[in-house]
């Protein structure tokens, strides 16, 4: 079964984490989805490892100029 992609390049940016963090939030362990965005999410990440040590995964798919996708998953 595919991941599910989380698309956020046409929402504001003040709503994308909270949209980011909602669907973290509703992941079971083992669980992913993709995120699609338009600039590298690396101050995401930052966020996540501050906040979730350990409990996440983080792993590039695609990495720019115009596209970045990154597989956020709650390890099993």
């Amino acid at each position: 079964m595919a991941d599910r992609e989380l698309d956020v390049r046409n929402e504001i940016p003040m709503r994308r984490h909270e949209l980011i963090f909602e669907n973290y939030h509703g992941l079971g362990a083992g669980e992913a989805f993709v995120l699609v965005n338009d600039h590298d999410p690396k101050p995401l990440y930052y966020q996540f490892d501050a906040e979730y040590p350990g409990k996440f995964t983080w792993d590039y798919i695609e990495e720019g100029p115009e596209v970045w996708k990154v597989r956020i998953s709650k390890p099993a």
